[in-house]
């Protein structure tokens, strides 16, 4: 391969990064503190464990929750984790999506009903996600 082709690659690769970087600036949840999405952490992963391991919940919405399992515990990130404020935000935006699809799939009413933490919380959750 010459340096052009190379080259052309890599610009690619950066087009394609770059793209994905204003998706998830366009995605990002808006009016929400960090603080707030922060305290709401554990019981999401309560929630995500539920869903995935309930019977009921349809395959597609399952592969869709172990697919933000598998993006958030991945050393790979889009933003690297140790640029501040930035860092994070790639796996928060990603985290939205899936949950706006799971909500859109099976209804908050069915996320209610598997939600363990606070009703403020769930609530939050709701301004987060949307609630239908």
């Amino acid at each position: 391969m010459d340096w052009r082709t190379l080259a052309t690659i890599g610009l690619g690769i950066l087009a394609v990064w770059a793209i994905l970087i204003g998706l998830l600036f366009a995605f990002r949840p808006r009016g929400v503190p960090l603080g707030e999405v922060v305290r709401v952490i554990p019981d999401v992963v309560r929630l995500v464990r539920a869903l995935i391991g309930d019977p009921v919940v349809p395959l597609p919405v399952k592969v869709a929750l172990v697919s933000l399992m598998v993006w958030l515990l991945s050393p790979i990130d889009l933003i690297p984790e140790f640029i501040p404020v930035l860092g994070p935000v790639d796996d928060a935006v990603m985290a939205v999506l899936v949950l706006r699809y799971v909500r859109r799939r099976l209804g908050i009413e069915a996320l209610q009903s598997r939600w363990a933490g606070t009703p403020q919380g769930f609530a939050l959750l709701t301004r987060i996600i949307g609630s239908g």
